[in-house]
């Protein structure tokens, strides 16, 4: 992602906007120019990077309801979850776990009554700042679903998405357990139980009919060398996992995280 004009966010989130606790659904305002009729349309991901992920998850609800004078405005979304597919294979033929912290979101916002139905006052840049407020919260509660804890903003920007559209973007820390008994040579077993760093990217942007936000998370470190650390000296990660699945699957626990930032970075300006 191109970042640009990069800075530590200092504005307090807009917890008031929140319906709730859970996915990115709970987002608090979007904007739809027009009248919609019908289900709200799936987030689509253009870049042919998605290949290389999976959809593991999809909701489509009513999450918010806000009054404005005699208006009340009601968000509806629609949210894909994918993991990245050799990441998470890897894992389970490593520790037969399910799960991944590879995993990337793509949700469309659909604001009913529309932006130019709404009272003079309520605008959509007034309404983009609510929004982007309530997405960093949404966020981490999404990520937190997927096993991903103490998430902090790091960096606030904006970067240009392959539709023309200017998005803020955010860039965020954050851990993920990772536990797991892997068999050794000698017939013993070794229990994994270690916290991997990891970064997230976040995007938010107006597409001139609704809100999309997509972003996804990845470890910091190559995971083969986070299980290396955690084995005693007599067993080699990468020897080990071979021996236990196949060189594939070593391969794909070392991954540098350079090319799923990559991944994460396009797919993200490329949700439609």
């Amino acid at each position: 992602m191109n970042d640009s004009s990069m800075r530590r966010s200092a504005g307090p989130t807009r917890r008031r906007l929140l319906a709730g606790t859970g996915s990115l659904g709970l987002l608090g305002l979007a904007g739809c120019l027009g009248t919609r009729e019908g289900p709200v349309p799936e987030p689509t991901v253009t870049s042919d990077r998605i290949d290389d992920w999976r959809q593991i998850d999809e909701s489509r609800s009513t999450v918010f309801e806000q009054s404005y004078g005699p208006v009340t405005v009601r968000a509806r979304e629609r949210t894909r979850v994918y993991e990245y597919v050799d990441v998470a294979e890897a894992l389970a033929a490593t520790f037969d776990a399910s799960g991944s912290p590879v995993v990337f979101f793509a949700t469309r916002i659909d604001l009913r009554p529309a932006v130019d139905q709404l009272p003079a006052d309520v605008g959509r840049d007034r309404l983009m700042a609510e929004v982007e407020g309530a997405a960093v919260d949404a966020f981490r509660a999404q990520l937190r679903n997927s096993g991903i804890e103490n998430v902090e903003v790091v960096d606030e920007g904006t970067t240009t998405v392959r539709s023309g559209h200017t998005a803020t973007a955010w860039r965020l820390a954050g851990e993920y357990a990772l536990d797991g008994d892997l068999p050794l040579p000698d017939g013993s077993t070794q229990s994994i139980a270690e916290t991997v760093e990891m970064e997230s990217r976040l995007g938010v942007w107006h597409d001139g009919t609704d809100v999309i936000v997509a972003g996804g998370a990845y470890p910091t470190d190559p995971l083969i060398e986070v299980i290396d650390d955690a084995l005693p000296n007599l067993a080699d990660a990468e020897t080990l996992v071979t021996e236990l699945a196949d060189a594939e699957t070593a391969e794909a626990l070392a991954t540098d995280p350079a090319a799923f930032d990559e991944d994460v970075s396009q797919l993200l300006i490329a949700v439609e």
